[in-house]
């Protein structure tokens, strides 16, 4: 298999002291390519930093919604600007998250909606966040999808909603991105979506140094190497043969992403 790991946080300080080592030990297990992600404004310049380092190696920046009430005019400003480096492929992680509150409700929908707009301006994709609050979600993103230019594209990462969630997403035209929680024994919402998904619509992560997938999890940092246990869980699941299975998900993520 040859996979592109979607959203990976590879300068948190899990990873970020052996990321050569990390990188080498993806490679050995098929995972050959990668989207680093900034959640606020050093995490983005380490991001866009580390992916000029390595080929195949991307950057996705943004505010993460539990960052929300700190940022400024000159936070976003910033932001943009960073989002015209050459291996800055989209704008995320981006949304809302009312199961933490750590930043209040206005805040995470102001700073959303002006993320969407860098998004829409440069033409770049996004990756939503979103934790209990799906259908504010979503009517945010549809006021952005009938203004001029729209959005180049939509995923929602770390997918764990219902089948009727999932559908909505589908019918919108957004992708779906799983991680290694569809393993989890406790996951069957997650499960069940993931089999209406299409392969041509669904991408990969693993959303590292978080939820390393079974058999693995509790017992490693999560990293991009053991997103294979993701991919093969989900081909078994799918009823579709693995190295299938990974053509159909890497090509979704290229053709998202824009990647070579």
């Amino acid at each position: 298999m040859e996979l592109i790991d979607t959203h990976c946080h590879l300068t948190f300080e899990q990873l970020a002291w052996e990321t050569d080592e990390v990188v080498q030990r993806s490679i050995a297990a098929g995972v050959t390519g990668w989207i680093t992600i900034g959640t606020d404004p050093q995490h983005n310049r380490k991001a866009v930093e580390l992916a000029n380092r390595f080929e195949n190696m991307y950057a996705a920046i943004g505010i993460h919604p539990h960052d929300a009430k700190d940022v400024t005019a000159e936070t976003m400003a910033d932001l943009k600007k960073l989002a015209g480096s050459e291996k800055v492929v989209a704008i995320g992680e981006t949304g809302l998250d009312f199961h933490y509150d750590f930043s209040p409700r206005q805040d995470q929908m102001r700073v959303f909606e002006a993320q969407l707009e860098i998004a829409r301006e440069l033409n770049l994709p996004v990756i939503i966040h979103s934790r209990e609050a799906f259908d504010e979600t979503i009517d945010i993103l549809e006021q952005f999808i009938g203004l001029k230019g729209g959005l180049k594209g939509v995923v929602f990462h770390c997918f764990s909603g219902s089948v009727q969630q999932a559908r909505i997403v589908l019918d919108h035209g957004f992708y779906i991105s799983l991680t290694g929680v569809v393993t989890f024994k406790n996951a069957e919402n997650a499960r069940q979506a993931a089999k209406i998904v299409p392969a041509g619509r669904l991408m990969l992560e693993t959303d590292c140094p978080y939820m390393s997938p079974a058999p693995m999890r509790n017992k490693k940092i999560n990293e991009p190497a053991l997103m294979v246990h993701t991919a093969r869980f989900l081909a078994e699941l799918k009823e579709m043969d693995p190295a299938d299975f990974a053509r159909a998900v890497t090509a979704a993520s290229r053709d998202f992403f824009g990647l070579p």
